[in-house]
């Protein structure tokens, strides 16, 4: 059990660690709210978006639904373009001499709106948790494969809250807001080449 464990540590950390869009806002949320626990929504809605996929991939029902050929290319057309429109939001973003002020100001709603989105409407976090995470608990059985699940969710959950407290003090020490502007469009470059990366590799992932 104990193996299994460090087995779910050690995947979920490699697979949550890549840069993409929902490491991207869950930090950008930390840097720019005026309070830590003014982000906390959004930590606690990624995590427990996390959650979800990897309990529906431990659970097996994803990798089932996930073998119709039209609901893949279904997921991976609508995550390209969605990646497109969160990348031209951040950037657009990021060229506001009031981005920090305006995206501080964002309602409740949508900020667990898109928290959400870049959770769930990610292909290749869906894809990585089914792909990986959902496969690789096929090799454990019972209390060993709980442990393994366990391990998974910890990592999503301990990760986005360092995330969110990385993001606060960068954006404390960033008193001018030239750094925050800087990474926003470093972002909007990332989540733009995450969508010509998945529709690249449309054709292997089908």
């Amino acid at each position: 059990m104990l193996i299994a464990f460090f087995h779910g540590l050690l995947l979920a950390l490699g697979l949550i660690l890549p840069l993409g869009v929902q490491n991207v806002f869950v930090f950008t949320q930390g840097a720019v709210q005026p309070s830590y626990w003014r982000a906390m929504p959004v930590v606690l809605t990624a995590s427990l978006a996390d959650t979800f996929l990897i309990l529906l991939a431990v659970l097996g029902v994803s990798v089932a639904v996930l073998q119709f050929y039209w609901l893949k290319l279904l997921l991976i057309s609508a995550g390209f373009l969605f990646l497109l429109y969160m990348s031209w939001v951040t950037w657009k973003s990021s060229a506001s001499s009031r981005s920090r002020q305006d995206q501080a100001l964002w309602s409740l709603k949508r900020r667990i709106f898109f928290a959400l989105s870049v959770s769930l409407l990610n292909p290749h976090a869906i894809i990585d948790t089914i792909g990986v995470i959902g496969v690789s608990s096929l090799a454990y059985t019972g209390l060993a494969r709980l442990a393994f699940t366990l391990a998974c969710i910890l990592v999503s959950w301990v990760w986005f809250f360092g995330l969110s407290l990385a993001g606060r003090f960068t954006g404390q020490a960033d008193s001018s807001g030239r750094l925050l502007q800087g990474l926003q469009r470093f972002s909007a470059v990332i989540i733009f080449g995450c969508a010509i990366i998945l529709l690249a590799g449309v054709e292997k992932s089908l």
